[in-house]
């Protein structure tokens, strides 16, 4: 396991800031307006675990994470027995994990960490772009798929979303997937009727809330955004997640996205 060094010439994040209930806490680094009721703040991060066996990828994304003041790097390893120790030996709450570590796949320490740490998130970084893996990532319950070189400056963006009740995917990879019934992005003729009965178990408003859902916004988000509460929203969750017999909602976004429902 490699040690976490914070990069040159970075600074301590200022801790312990006041900020009223149901107001907006401030961040000076990057400059943003961020709710105090989602997860990242300064007195609590998000923290994070890295497994990636390529230095430079390591790097890049530590200096990124560690850049933003909501989220914590606890830790790094460089192969598939290191990744194990990590989840065993550290607190984290999202781990950052390449596919192919030399000595095995990330999908072993995705199915370990969710026998081990079951609450933490887990998001793939890859190069590779295989539908089926990441359909794989997903079913092993990944809430996250990035395709290295194109999200850089992204990182701690991508783990605040699926920290905070989101899914982050690339995304070029999300559209294909959800053309993946036609490459035009129809369903197949022999298949439309089937997605018709598909569409038609979700009300309007489910289907809107779900879309929301697939673009990573947290149920707070959505109340906001639908002028409903968040348990309103919730409860439209579990209805979606009752109709479309799925458990996570990374797996009804799955499901929709095949069944070409938005």
């Amino acid at each position: 396991m490699l040690p976490v060094n914070d990069p040159p010439g970075a600074m301590a994040a200022p801790r312990g800031a006041s900020v009223t209930p149901g107001q907006f806490a401030m961040h000076q680094n990057p400059p943003s307006i961020w709710p105090d009721f989602l997860a990242g703040q300064l007195e609590k991060p998000v923290r994070v675990l890295l497994v990636d066996d390529d230095a430079h990828m390591r790097r890049v994304i530590a200096q990124e994470l560690m850049s933003d003041q909501r989220t914590l790097l606890v830790a790094q390893a460089t192969s598939v027995r290191e990744g194990r120790k990590a989840i065993k030996q550290h607190e984290f709450d999202v781990m950052l994990v390449d596919l192919n570590l030399g000595d095995g796949e990330g999908f072993m320490l995705i199915d370990y960490m969710k026998s081990v740490r079951p609450t933490a998130e887990a998001i793939v970084i890859s190069i590779m772009q295989n539908d089926e893996q990441v359909l794989h990532a997903f079913e092993l319950g990944a809430t996250g798929y990035l395709v290295k070189n194109s999200w850089f400056g992204s990182y701690p963006q991508a783990v605040l979303q699926v920290a905070n009740g989101g899914a982050s995917i690339t995304p070029n990879l999300a559209r294909r997937l959800l053309q993946r019934f036609d490459p035009s992005g129809a369903a197949a003729p022999h298949a439309q009727r089937r997605v018709e009965q598909e569409t038609e178990r979700l009300s309007q408003r489910e289907k809107e809330v779900l879309r929301m859902v697939a673009s990573g916004y947290t149920s707070a988000e959505i109340g906001n955004r639908l002028f409903i509460s968040s348990l309103t929203v919730n409860t439209h969750i579990k209805n979606i997640y009752r109709k479309l017999q799925v458990r996570t909602r990374a797996q009804a976004v799955r499901f929709a996205s095949l069944r070409g429902l938005f």
